[in-house]
């Protein structure tokens, strides 16, 4: 995975941590994988912010579409 820029890296980032945004929907948006993200948010994020991050998103059912009752925010074109 390469990152075009670093605007593109600080949307991945924002997306990622927001609770709102599932992986589904982030993968839909960018094309990048639930494994990919995470993969860049080990790579980009200090030690203690990746622990952190993957403690606060493991399981959470808004960043699981199939776990989560929430509307997708970009629905189906």
């Amino acid at each position: 995975m390469i990152m075009k820029s670093n605007k593109i890296s600080q949307d991945l980032v924002g997306m990622a941590w927001s609770d709102k945004i599932s992986f589904e929907e982030i993968e839909k948006k960018t094309g990048i994988s639930e494994k990919d993200v995470i993969n860049f948010m080990r790579k980009t994020l200090k030690k203690s912010s990746y622990i952190l991050w993957r403690k606060r998103v493991r399981g959470r059912p808004a960043k699981h579409r199939k776990l989560s009752k929430f509307k997708s925010l970009y629905p189906q074109e």
